[in-house]
Order: C-alpha cells, then structure tokens, then sequence
C-alpha cells in the first residue's frame, strides 16, 4: 500500500470515528469535499471494513459504511447518566430558545404593523384639522339665525351626524395608533404627544358630541 493510499484510509477512518453515523460511498465523498476521490474512498471502506474498523450494511441497493462501536471505550452508568442529564439540560435551553424566538417573532411582526411616528403625526394632524373644520362648520351653523326650512334642517343634522361619526371614528382610529406606538415607547403618553406636536381635542377647546 503506497503512503497516498494509507493516508486516505486514514482519514476516512478518522472521519468515520468521529462522525459516528452511518454513510454511502457518494456521502463520504461529498462530505470531504471531494478532496478524495470517490474510487480511491471505496478503497479505504474496502480495506477498513476487512479489518474490522467499518462494518458495511446493505439497504436495498446501496451499501452504507458505520464506524465499529466495538472500538470506542465502554460508558459506565455515570457516564450515561451524565449524558442523560445534559441531553435534558440542552433540550430544555433549546426549548426556551425557540419560546423566545417566537416571541421576538411576534414582536417584529407587531413593530412592523405599527405606523411610524411619522406616519402616526401625519394621520394625527389630517384627523384635528378634519375635526376643527367641522366644529367651525357647526358653529357657523349653530350661529346661523336665518329661518331655514325643516328639509333644510333635516339634511344639516344628517351631514353634521355622518361628520360626528367620522370625527368619532377618526379619533379612535389615531387613539388606537398612538396606544400602539406607546406599547413600545419608553416615556409617558404625554411626553409622546409633545414629541410629535399631537393636538387633542382638549388642546383645540373642542368637545366630541355624544353619541
């Protein structure tokens, strides 16, 4: 046997060994990278399994090659138990690990979902103009003391009734989106407000009617 050819048998011994599993031929070939070639490695499974290193399985057509754990020292009770004891120990850090991957999961997803601040001031500052504008239009229209006919009337208080209920509904609508920007914000609601110039209703002397 050339020095070339001890070496490759060598080395797939030692990879076997340490691996501790069972390979194809195509496995071990493709796991050293293809440094060795493919005929030069069922050489060495040849040689290592005649001298008792290797045993070879047959699985259908294919032949796969498991180190002899006839050559590794025998585990005492201790040992095993030791083992037992870190298998549990790891299992239950992985367990812990993937909780809190999926926490972080979820709060990626929550952050994603939630307006930037800009976004969140944008919506702010469109919704207290849209609510100024109609408590002018309503004052106007409480001011107004020309006589107007009942059509008249009823057609006003549908508008002024459908433009409450957008108010309303815009006012929940940027509450909801300030409330979610504060879940993450590490000072008070009114330190927010401040920082992003938010008017509320109290601040523009304005008053929601009621429903």
């Amino acid at each position: 046997m050339t020095k070339k050819d001890s070496e490759c048998v060598e080395r797939v011994r030692k990879y076997l060994e340490q691996q501790n599993r069972p390979y194809s031929v195509n496995d071990i070939f493709l796991n050293l990278h293809k440094e060795l070639g493919k005929t030069a490695v069922q050489k060495a499974l040849d040689q290592l399994t005649a001298e008792g290193s290797v045993h070879e399985k047959t699985y259908g057509k294919q032949k796969v090659y498991v180190f002899s754990q006839e050559q590794f020292p025998p585990l005492d009770e201790k040992q095993l138990k030791e083992m037992d004891s870190q298998v549990a120990e790891l299992t239950t850090s992985l367990r812990e690990k993937e909780r809190q991957l999926g926490e972080a999961e979820t709060h990626l997803k929550a952050l994603t979902a939630t307006p930037t601040t800009q976004e969140a001031q944008d919506r702010v500052e469109k919704t207290e103009e849209e609510v100024c504008r109609l408590q002018q239009k309503l004052n106007d229209l409480t001011e107004n003391r020309v006589l107007v006919s009942k059509e008249e009337q009823d057609s006003v208080r549908k508008e002024s009734e459908g433009m409450t209920r957008q108010w309303r509904k815009r006012r929940r609508l940027a509450l909801d989106m300030l409330d979610a920007i504060l879940e993450g914000y590490p000072h008070p609601k009114v330190h927010l407000y401040e920082e992003i110039g938010v008017e509320t209703d109290q601040d523009a002397g304005v008053v929601l009617p009621k429903a």
